[in-house]
C-alpha cells in the first residue's frame, strides 16, 4: 500500500484522506451539546465583530451519556466546528430585566465616554453611557465585565448585543427604542433614538390635542416640552427651538433658546424638517460643514414633536454643538450672545445650507419668512455747516433721495426713549406704547435719522410684500462703551386680528388678499440686562390654548396675561380665507 500511495499524485492522495476523515467523524456518535474546546480554539466570533472566523481544529471529548429519564438538552447549531452566532441565546437573553430606560438619553453627542471617538459607538442600556466597540479589548467589553452591564445598543446599526458573550439580542420588548410601531394603519413615530414621521401623521399634528405619557409617568403635549439648560446656551435654545426660554445672564443666552422654541411652532417649517426626505438629497460641496446645521435642526424638531419620548423634556446638546462649529465659535455654549443676532444668523445659515441664494433660489426659510420693502434714503449735510452751504449741498444729486428694493426675514421695531427721571411720587414711570405706533416706521412716510461715524442719513420704509409668517424684533437693548441698557417700555398689542394693509404701498395692496395676522409665539425678557431671564408664550394649534415655558417648566396661561409682558421677539401667522380663529377671546 505504501508503494501504491507513493505512485499516486499528491493532490489525489490528500483528497482521499480528507474523505476518509469525514466519514469517520460522521460515524462517531458525539453529543454535540457537550462538545468541549481546548484553550486556543476561539470564542465563536472573530475579533468581536460578529463575523465567523476561519474554522479552527476542535478536539472532541466524549463524556458519560445522560440518563434515559432526563430531557434532552437543545442542540445549538454548529457550523464548521464552531457555534453559529445566531443561536438560541439571541431570543432568550437573561439580562433584559437589567435595562433601565429611565437613564437612557439619546440627545447627547454620540461619542465614546472614554476615547471620545464617534466610530462604532455602543450605548449601555443599563447605565446610559456610550462606549466604543465590542471586541475583547474594547471599552464596551471592559465596561460589561467590570460592572456586569450586559445589554448594549449599536447607535449606528440600531442592533442590540449582549456582552461579554457577544451575541445579538432579538426581542420585541426593545422595539420602543428603535423600531416603528403600527398606528391606525400608518407608521407612527416609534423611534426614541431616531424618531420618524410619516406624511399622514404630520398632517394631523395641528388637529391632535391628546396628551402623551413619558416612560417616567409624566404627561406632555408633543411640541410643548422643556429644553435642558446647558451652561450659558439659553440664547441659542430660545432661537433654535423657540420653545422654552431659559434663564440667562444676558439677552444672548436665553433669547436664542426661546427663538428655537418659537421656530418649532411654525407649522410649515416644522413639517418640512419632520420629514427627513425633504432635505436628504440636497447636494453640498465636499467638506461643507453647514449642512450639519440642517441635520441637527431636523433631529431636534423630530424629538420635540415625538409622542413616545422617554422623558418630557429634550436636551439640545447636539444642535448646539453644530451651532458652535458652523458659526466658527461666534455663538458658544459657555458665552453669552444676542438673541436677535443669533436668530438672524441662524435663518440665513439655514437658508444657505439648504442650497438657497440671495436672489434667485428659494428655500423653505424664504418661503415662510421672507418679505420685501422699499427703502428711501437721503443723505444729510453735516450739522455744523452754515445754512447757506447746506442749501447748496442739498441741490447736488448726491443728496437726493434714492429708493432701493430689499428683502427681509424679520422687522425691527424701535421703542420710544424711556424716561430718565422718577415722577413726583418717587416711582419710576413704566411707559406704554401701542403696537401700531411703532409699526408706523413702515408706513412709507415716517422718516428716521441714522447716524454713522462720518455721515448722516434720513430713511423711510414701506412694505411691498408680506410673508406668511412675520417676525417682529422689538429693540429693547442698546449698547454703549460702558454698559448695556434695557428699555422697559410695555408694548400693547392684540393677540389676534392685526391688519397690516395700511403699511403696504397702494399699488401692491390689491395683490394681497389677506393681510390679517394672529400671534403664535411671544418671547419675553424679564429683569435687568445682566441678571434677567427669558420665557416664551406659544400657541398650541391642536388645543387652541396658550402655554408659558421657562426652563423645564410648562404651564398654561390666559391670553390676556401675554400682553402685560415685556415682549422681545414675536412671530405672527397670516390668516387665510379658509382658516378660523382658534385662540378664543
Amino acid at each position: 500500500r505504501r508503494d501504491a500511495d507513493a505512485e499516486r499524485p499528491r493532490g489525489r492522495r490528500d483528497a482521499e484522506r480528507e474523505r476518509a476523515r469525514r466519514e469517520a467523524a460522521e460515524a462517531l456518535p458525539v453529543d454535540l451539546a457537550r462538545v468541549k474546546r481546548e484553550p486556543g480554539t476561539g470564542t465563536g466570533v472573530w475579533g468581536g465583530s460578529g463575523t465567523a472566523a476561519p474554522a479552527a481544529p476542535v478536539r472532541v471529548k466524549r463524556e458519560r451519556e445522560p440518563d434515559g429519564d432526563s430531557d434532552p438538552e437543545p442542540e445549538p447549531a454548529v457550523r464548521y466546528g464552531r457555534f453559529d452566532p445566531e443561536d438560541q441565546r439571541s431570543r432568550h437573553c437573561p439580562y433584559l430585566d437589567t435595562i433601565n430606560k429611565s437613564v437612557l438619553d439619546f440627545d447627547f453627542e454620540k461619542l465614546c465616554s472614554i476615547s471620545l471617538s464617534h466610530i462604532n459607538v455602543y450605548a449601555c442600556l443599563v447605565c446610559g453611557k456610550y462606549f466604543q466597540g465590542r471586541g475583547l479589548k474594547s471599552h464596551a467589553y471592559i465596561h460589561s465585565v467590570q460592572l456586569s452591564h450586559h445589554v448594549f445598543l449599536n447607535l449606528h446599526t440600531l442592533k442590540f448585543y449582549c456582552l461579554p458573550d457577544n451575541y445579538e439580542i432579538i426581542d420585541s420588548s426593545l422595539e420602543d427604542i428603535t423600531v416603528r410601531a403600527a398606528f391606525k394603519g400608518t407608521l407612527a413615530p416609534g423611534y426614541v433614538l431616531k424618531p420618524t414621521f410619516t406624511a399622514q401623521h404630520i398632517a394631523h399634528l395641528d388637529k391632535q390635542a391628546k396628551l402623551s405619557r413619558a416612560y417616567d409617568g409624566t404627561t406632555y403635549l408633543p411640541g410643548i416640552v422643556g429644553l435642558n439648560n446647558i451652561k450659558a446656551n439659553d440664547y441659542a435654545n430660545a432661537v433654535l427651538q423657540v420653545t422654552p426660554g431659559l434663564k440667562a445672564s444676558f439677552w444672548g443666552e436665553t433669547p436664542p433658546k426661546t427663538s428655537l422654541r418659537a421656530l418649532s411652532n411654525v407649522p410649515p417649517l416644522r413639517n418640512y424638517f419632520l420629514e427627513e426626505e425633504n432635505y436628504r438629497g440636497i447636494q453640498r460641496p465636499p467638506g461643507d460643514i453647514m449642512f450639519l446645521l440642517v441635520q441637527r435642526f431636523g433631529e431636534l424638531m423630530r424629538k420635540l414633536w415625538n409622542p413616545r419620548n422617554f422623558k418630557a423634556h429634550v436636551s439640545p446638546h447636539e444642535m448646539l454643538q453644530a451651532v458652535v462649529l458652523c458659526s466658527k465659535k461666534n455663538f458658544q455654549i459657555t458665552k453669552q450672545g444676542d438673541g436677535v443676532e443669533f436668530l438672524s444668523w441662524f435663518l440665513n445659515a439655514l437658508h444657505a445650507a439648504l442650497g438657497g441664494t440671495k436672489r434667485k433660489k428659494k428655500t423653505i426659510v424664504t418661503d415662510v419668512f421672507q418679505g420685501s420693502m422699499r427703502i428711501f434714503t437721503k443723505k444729510l449735510p453735516h450739522p455744523d455747516l452754515p445754512a447757506e452751504e447746506k442749501a447748496q449741498l442739498l441741490q447736488n444729486s448726491e443728496y437726493q433721495e434714492r429708493m432701493v428694493e430689499s428683502t427681509f426675514l424679520y422687522l425691527t421695531l424701535d421703542l420710544p426713549t424711556a424716561p430718565l427721571y422718577k415722577d413726583e411720587k418717587e416711582q419710576l414711570i413704566i411707559p406704554q406704547v401701542p403696537l401700531f405706533s411703532i409699526l408706523a416706521k413702515f408706513n412709507g412716510s415716517t422718516e428716521k435719522e441714522y447716524k454713522t461715524y462720518k455721515e448722516n442719513f434720513l430713511k423711510r420704509f414701506q412694505l411691498t410684500r408680506l410673508p406668511p409668517y412675520l417676525i417682529f424684533c422689538i429693540k429693547r437693548f442698546t449698547k454703549n462703551n460702558f454698559f448695556v441698557e434695557k428699555n422697559p417700555t410695555i408694548v400693547n398689542f392684540p393677540i389676534t386680528n392685526v391688519d397690516l394693509r395700511e403699511y403696504l404701498s397702494e399699488e401692491v395692496q390689491a395683490a394681497h388678499a389677506h393681510t390679517t395676522y394672529d400671534l403664535i409665539a411671544n418671547i419675553v425678557h424679564d429683569g435687568k440686562p445682566s441678571e434677567g431671564s427669558y420665557r416664551i408664550h406659544v400657541l398650541h394649534h391642536g388645543t387652541g390654548k396658550w402655554y408659558e415655558l421657562q426652563d423645564l417648566q410648562v404651564t398654561d396661561i390666559l391670553p390676556q396675561m401675554i400682553t402685560l409682558s415685556e415682549a422681545y421677539i414675536q412671530i405672527w401667522k397670516r390668516r387665510e380665507e379658509d382658516e378660523t380663529n382658534q385662540q378664543g377671546a
